[in-house]
């Protein structure tokens, strides 16, 4: 295990090196308490031995597990902590509701913070791939910090600053992206401990996805059987495997996705087709992967229009997409295979 950095002064020596003014409660306060958060959704996962449901349905349908509830909660605890966080959503709560108190319709109509770049929303799934969780599998966190009240009807390429994607596996590790007006893009991970930002370690300073050759490719396709149904996605499943791609894929979005950003490339494809519609919610997942793979130095594209994923904003909390995401040249393949360009 790699640990460049230990103890408090790794995050807060990185927060204190920008020189810019704005957004500095997002690096000091924000970031921090979330991911305070991410570790002690870890370690209530690591003693949640029953994994069952908890009798109760999101307001998508889906039942709920118990861990589901827990993680909610943690978030939405850590979240409270911070004052700048104005409202939030989730995929459990797909509303965006006042974090500190008081009627969510009450919000005084103001579109722009008093104090720009000092306030936020937050839309996160507290835990993503809940459904592999009973074969002990990594499974993730996936959290999108936006600039203002709202992510509804917003640019995320311009009011998505930072999203973060927490990891649980035999680690608990947390993916950080951030990218500000007038600062550069940043990428970097972080090993978190159970005892708070006292022991978190700078694991990575800076991830990059790699330019190639590459030794060898990673390859993961999401919902393979669609392929059954698609000749584009057969096709495009089988040049990889032609072009002899190693498959990685584990069922769960957020390992999969770091999986290339520790192996510095690979492409993940979970597709749309008219027999398998779109199943990856665009303000809780899309965006914020989209974001860290960016900052990462890759792309990330819609597979029906191959337009970048932070092109176009959401009317409503529960629009749905697909994803290819990756390396810039595997991308672009997967989209000529696609038909896209």
């Amino acid at each position: 295990m790699s640990t460049s950095d230990s103890g408090p002064s790794a995050f807060q020596t990185w927060c204190q090196a920008s020189p810019h003014a704005s957004h500095q409660t997002l690096r000091q306060s924000l970031i921090p308490a979330l991911l305070d958060g991410i570790a002690k959704v870890g370690q209530a996962l690591r003693t949640a031995h029953d994994v069952s449901l908890a009798g109760t349905a999101n307001a998508f349908g889906d039942d709920q597990l118990n861990v589901d509830v827990s993680a909610e909660a943690i978030i939405r605890a850590a979240l409270a902590a911070c004052p700048s966080v104005v409202t939030a959503s989730s995929e459990e709560d797909p509303v965006e509701r006042r974090v500190h108190g008081g009627d969510d319709d009450d919000d005084d109509d103001e579109e722009q913070p008093s104090q720009p770049g000092q306030v936020y929303t937050v839309a996160f799934d507290p835990l993503d791939g809940s459904s592999i969780i009973a074969p002990n599998w990594s499974v993730g966190t996936i959290m999108g910090i936006w600039e203002g009240r709202s992510a509804v009807s917003q640019r995320p390429s311009q009011k998505q600053v930072a999203a973060i994607l927490g990891v649980y596996g035999p680690r608990t590790t947390a993916v950080v992206a951030i990218r500000t007006p007038g600062a550069e893009p940043a990428c970097f991970e972080m090993g978190l401990s159970d005892g708070g930002t006292q022991g978190h370690a700078m694991v990575r300073p800076a991830v990059r996805l790699a330019s190639p050759p590459f030794r060898t490719r990673y390859f993961a396709p999401a919902n393979l059987r669609a392929a059954a149904d698609d000749d584009g996605y057969m096709r495009l499943v089988t040049r990889f495997i032609q072009s002899r791609y190693t498959l990685r894929y584990s069922g769960g979005l957020v390992p999969d996705v770091v999986h290339a950003l520790a192996k510095g490339h690979g492409v993940y494809v979970s597709p749309v087709t008219a027999r398998s519609g779109a199943k990856l919610r665009k303000l809780y997942e899309l965006f914020p992967v989209a974001l860290v793979i960016e900052c990462a130095g890759g792309r990330a594209v819609d597979p029906l229009s191959g337009r970048d994923i932070l092109a176009e904003g959401v009317a409503e909390c529960d629009e749905r997409g697909g994803l290819i995401c990756g390396t810039a040249e595997d991308v672009e393949h997967a989209k000529r295979e696609l038909g896209l360009s």
